[in-house]
């Protein structure tokens, strides 16, 4: 029952009276239900709906804590600073508090703010405290090929911020996009693929069957066309980003898809519900 401290991560937070207004209207994810001990996923997007920054938001005393990769926490504070006006917020980021993972029904021992990973059921809870106020059992490594292994992306690690629409990055497949909110920045472009069903490229499952995943950043081909790039991997298994309509033309083909000269196996997320293409002879999904 693992429990992993994440170097790789950090937080910003955002309290006042005014926290959950300002957040709503510029967010992708709705923070106005968000639960008590629920950290949900939601993003920050540029006016033309690419993913700037994304995150785990979680409710903290006067507002929220937004769980974000460590190197873009001080470009998020500035950036939700440049949308505060005339709000009654702090906005800062946070190098006090230590963020952890625990899954498999690991907790720990000490009293601990606890929020659980609402991406996906498996992926456990995320852990809040002071540095040394617990210990691990589990290495930053563990934590992300378990994420791997269920097929959860992460920015910066699968797509490049300022390059990836949230559908993209199958964040409206994870319940990172709230189509319902109303406005936010960046929200034109999100629906318009939502309504339409535009969106033609997605991040995918990946299995080696012949062993080791490639590097992140390879290619992925099949009959001397490039499908997408591959993302972030462990052991045999990894994630890529990958034109659907390249990976259907190859299927129906009968072309073997690969990555780096090795074999590779394309699959939709068990949690996703996208349309995949099939090959043929085989149903559709």
């Amino acid at each position: 029952m693992p429990i992993a401290l994440l170097p790789d991560r950090a937080l910003v937070t955002v309290t006042g009276e005014d926290a959950t207004d300002l957040l709503q209207g510029v967010l992708t994810c709705n923070v106005a239900n968000l639960g008590e001990a629920e950290a949900r996923l939601g993003a920050l997007l540029t006016p033309q709906g690419k993913i700037l920054f994304d995150f785990l938001i979680s409710r903290v005393a006067g507002g929220f804590r937004l769980d974000c990769a460590a190197d873009q926490a001080a470009g998020l504070a500035r950036r939700l600073g440049l949308y505060r006006l005339r709000a009654k917020v702090e906005i800062a980021a946070d190098p006090t508090v230590a963020v952890a993972s625990a899954w498999d029904g690991a907790a720990p021992s000490a009293e601990v703010e606890r929020a659980a990973d609402a991406r996906a059921v498996d992926l456990g809870a995320r852990l809040y405290a002071e540095e040394g106020a617990f210990s691990a059992d589990a290495s930053a490594q563990d934590y992300h090929a378990h994420r791997i292994a269920l097929a959860v992306p992460e920015g910066g690690r699968d797509f490049a911020y300022g390059d990836a629409f949230p559908h993209e990055a199958l964040m409206d497949q994870l319940g990172g996009v709230d189509f319902r909110k109303g406005c936010y920045v960046g929200q034109e472009v999100v629906s318009r693929m939502q309504h339409r069903g535009t969106a033609r490229t997605r991040l995918l499952a990946a299995r080696y069957p012949e062993g080791e995943a490639v590097a992140p950043g390879t290619e992925v081909t099949a009959g001397g066309k490039v499908l997408g790039t591959t993302g972030s991997a462990a052991g045999a298994r990894g994630l890529a980003m990958v034109r659907l309509d390249r990976l259907g033309d190859a299927l129906a083909a009968g072309e073997t898809l690969r990555a780096g000269g090795r074999a590779v196996a394309l699959e939709r997320p068990a949690y996703a519900q996208f349309a995949m293409p099939e090959a043929a002879g085989e149903p559709a999904a």
